[in-house]
């Protein structure tokens, strides 16, 4: 064999050695389409209950995307927070609340029939309280979130119903 056809036959060989061995690039994190399952949320928000002004709210990404931050400010003095992930782990979103009140709700779940509903439990008087909160991404691209509790798991009470409108910028 001519040395210059070994030569490039060995390049040849380590080349190809190196294709196949080198590991690829992992994916980028939080790519994979159900983070994007509740980005319908996204944006600055009025807040109506009733018709009557509830509040303003703004949930933007944060974290590559990873994150929904939520940064409510209540027509009553009530302001809160809420982070919200996908956590592959369990294959389930999870929402983090606390507030100027003292709150803090831990839920979990993910999209039923195209709405994102989470559920937790809190204590009460009577062992626990169960909170599911429902939001609705309409046709007119509004935002329904409904909030409900029961402590016998039959009958829901609505804590909040509200109806979030984009803010247009001007």
């Amino acid at each position: 064999m001519k040395p210059w056809l070994a030569i490039l036959l060995l390049m040849s060989l380590s080349s190809f050695a190196q294709e196949t061995n080198a590991p690829s690039a992992p994916p980028a994190p939080c790519t994979n389409e159900k983070y994007r399952q509740f980005d319908f949320w996204i944006g600055e928000w009025n807040v109506t209950m009733n018709g009557k002004a509830a509040g303003t709210n703004t949930i933007r990404p944060i974290h590559n995307g990873c994150v929904l931050e939520e940064n409510w400010k209540g027509a009553g003095g009530t302001n809160g927070s809420s982070y919200n992930i996908y956590d592959q782990s369990t294959g389930r979103w999870h929402q983090t609340w606390v507030d100027n009140s003292g709150t803090v709700l831990g839920l979990d779940g993910g999209i039923e029939d195209g709405r994102m509903v989470l559920t937790g439990e809190t204590p009460s008087a009577s062992g626990k309280t169960t909170q599911r909160i429902t939001w609705t991404p309409n046709p007119d691209g509004t935002v329904r979130q409904l909030w409900e509790s029961t402590e016998d798991g039959v009958t829901w009470s609505v804590m909040f119903d509200g109806l979030y409108e984009k803010v247009v910028a001007d």
